[in-house]
């Protein structure tokens, strides 16, 4: 059974599940295998589940809500609003009041729940003021229809201005071995503040797993298949930052997944990483990762491998990151 960690005020388990590919950017969605992953993480002790409205249009939520109902409270859930699509299906951020207090209720409903355990705001529109937004989110905790406030992907100065409204307890936002830019200061900021950390995309999109060389054998809605750090010379770069995981892991007894979830579990107690996956097979595997000691000397090799070459999004969607 998985240790409990503490997001501020909150405890969760120490690996949490992200659900987004269950109906999301990663190809076509089995709702039943879904809903047998979510059962067999509560098996597991993976009890924390993170999904978003924007994830299927709300589909995501709803896919949760069902694989919880009847054992709610054995659950925290963490849903997220601010990403929104116009008729077109263009994205855009929106974190006015009034989509805040319609957004909460909405996932509510889908989630099929009174109470949402952790509410983020998903990506920060600069031209609202962040004390604005975050005073807003809080309402919905005196309401009792949320009871922790996260955000994400924002900087070091809009975490600090947010806690002076309301405490946060999370900052969810990318880190890897691949992606390590928010040590410099993001997490020093965090620290401070007593804020826990959630990073998502754990394994930089499935590349540190070490089974996918190329965009060939993906989905062809498959968003990584316009990915920067899927293409080109990006990809080759990568590949051999993989292989060295790869040597690493056999050192380590391990697999890379469970390496690259190792190594980040142990950047602190504070850290609850959140992969994502549709699958049991994987969720076990990604489990087992809690139980793996890393050498100290791995550790080290770890640390000094470098990141990932290529931006983590493509344009649009990597200006609204750090924000």
């Amino acid at each position: 059974m998985l240790e409990q960690r503490t997001l501020g005020a909150l405890t969760v388990s120490e690996l949490g599940l992200g659900c987004m590919g269950m109906s999301f950017a990663y190809g076509p969605g089995d709702d039943d295998e879904s809903i047998r992953t979510i059962h067999r993480a509560l098996e597991l002790g993976v009890t924390f589940l993170d999904t978003a409205d924007i994830y299927g249009a709300g589909v995501n939520e709803e896919l949760v809500g069902r694989a919880v109902a009847g054992r709610r409270d054995d659950f925290v859930i963490a849903t997220k609003f601010a990403n929104r699509t116009d008729a077109d299906g263009n994205r855009f951020i929106d974190n006015s009041p009034d989509w805040i207090r319609q957004a909460v209720d909405d996932s509510l409903r889908r989630l099929g729940t009174d109470y949402i355990d952790l509410y983020y705001m998903h990506r920060r529109d600069p031209d609202v003021p962040i004390e604005e937004s975050v005073g807003v989110m809080a309402e919905q905790v005196q309401a009792g229809k949320v009871r922790h406030l996260g955000l994400s992907e924002v900087s070091a100065e809009t975490l600090r201005a947010a806690t002076t409204v309301h405490p946060i307890a999370a900052l969810q936002s990318e880190w890897s071995l691949f992606t390590r830019g928010l040590e410099a200061e993001i997490v020093p900021v965090a620290r401070e503040l007593g804020v826990g950390l959630v990073p998502y995309s754990p394994l930089g999109r499935g590349l540190l797993a070490g089974a996918l060389t190329s965009t060939e054998s993906l989905a062809p809605d498959d968003f990584r298949r316009n990915n920067p750090r899927w293409q080109g010379e990006n990809l080759e770069h990568n590949l051999a930052l993989v292989q060295k995981m790869r040597d690493l892991a056999e050192q380590a007894g391990c697999s890379p997944v469970q390496l690259a979830l190792a190594w980040l579990l142990a950047q602190g107690d504070d850290v609850v990483p959140i992969p994502g996956t549709k699958r049991v097979k994987y969720l076990e595997e990604n489990t087992a990762a809690a139980d793996v000691n890393v050498p100290a000397d791995v550790l080290a090799q770890l640390d000094a491998l470098g990141e990932a070459a290529g931006d983590r999004y493509q344009g649009a969607m990597m200006q609204a990151v750090e924000r």
